[in-house]
């Protein structure tokens, strides 16, 4: 009988709807496309990470290392997110900005780790970006934006776009 009970408990937890998703369909996107015109124009990692709310490994982004001046763009849609100024380097193996552009993102929380995280979407087209954590550095904000690489494009500030 215990073990009964614990799989119904089991089922039932894995057979909900997350909020996460409630949320993200509660915000209205400018940008609305279908799966497949996103698997037509993304890579497949971009594909899981942006549309499918995946995590690049850790150490293997390209961006990690960028402190040229810039700005961090949504892969997807090109939507400006984040400036190489408030990027600094966390640690943790993905690039870690401490802000983002002004009214450049949409928020939601996910549990797919068995708690409450604050998830960070492209606020023009709904895509995942990474989660945001209270332990970026004090001096500034406390935030930490957790960004997987793949999800952002760089464009490197020259006289032509300053």
């Amino acid at each position: 009988m215990k073990t009964f009970l614990s799989l119904i408990l089991l089922c039932s937890l894995y057979s909900c709807q997350s909020s996460a998703q409630n949320e993200k369909s509660k915000i209205d996107f400018e940008i609305k496309k279908t799966n497949d015109e996103w698997k037509a124009e993304l890579t497949d990692m971009e594909y899981k990470v942006l549309r499918q709310a995946g995590t690049e490994r850790p150490f293997t982004s390209e961006l990690l290392d960028i402190k040229t001046p810039g700005t961090f763009v949504c892969a997807a849609c090109k939507n400006p997110l984040y400036e190489t100024k408030h990027k600094f380097d966390s640690g943790t193996g993905w690039p870690s900005f401490d802000r983002a552009i002004e009214e450049s993102l949409a928020y939601s929380s996910d549990k797919k780790l068995g708690y409450k995280r604050d998830e960070l979407l492209c606020g023009k087209c709904g895509s995942h970006l990474g989660h945001v954590f209270n332990d970026g550095p004090r001096e500034t904000t406390g935030k930490r934006h957790c960004i997987n690489g793949v999800a952002l494009d760089f464009v490197p500030k020259n006289k032509n776009n300053e």
